[in-house]
């Protein structure tokens, strides 16, 4: 059941863990051509089309994570835990979650 204070909803956004940010800016930049929005030291953020691919700095490389947009992240994260999912990583206005089957989704609140 979805009630209208969480309101899960997909967004544009994947995002992608590495451990070298450099290798990453060459592969996605030079090899795939997607068009680099911005930088900072810990992100990349690629326009690859349809999506919008965030490149993130991280000791875990990780698969890419689809991103989902709430209207109310604590909400959210009330009836993730109360469903049996694990939060992963929780960052105030955004989380990670694993949903009872193993895969990992980012939670940000619009």
């Amino acid at each position: 059941m979805n009630t209208p204070d969480v309101g899960f909803r997909s967004n544009r956004c994947v995002a992608i863990h590495v451990t070298n940010l450099k290798k990453a800016a060459a592969f996605y930049g030079d090899v795939l051509g997607f068009k680099l929005l911005s930088s900072t030291a810990d992100q990349l953020e690629y326009d690859t089309g349809v999506l919008l691919l965030y490149v993130n700095r991280s000791v875990e490389p990780s698969s890419p994570i689809p991103s989902l947009s709430v209207g109310n992240i604590a909400a959210a994260r009330r009836r993730l835990t109360a469903a049996g999912c694990a939060i992963v990583e929780d960052r105030g206005g955004s989380l990670y979650f694993r949903d009872p089957f193993g895969a990992v989704f980012d939670v940000i609140e619009e």
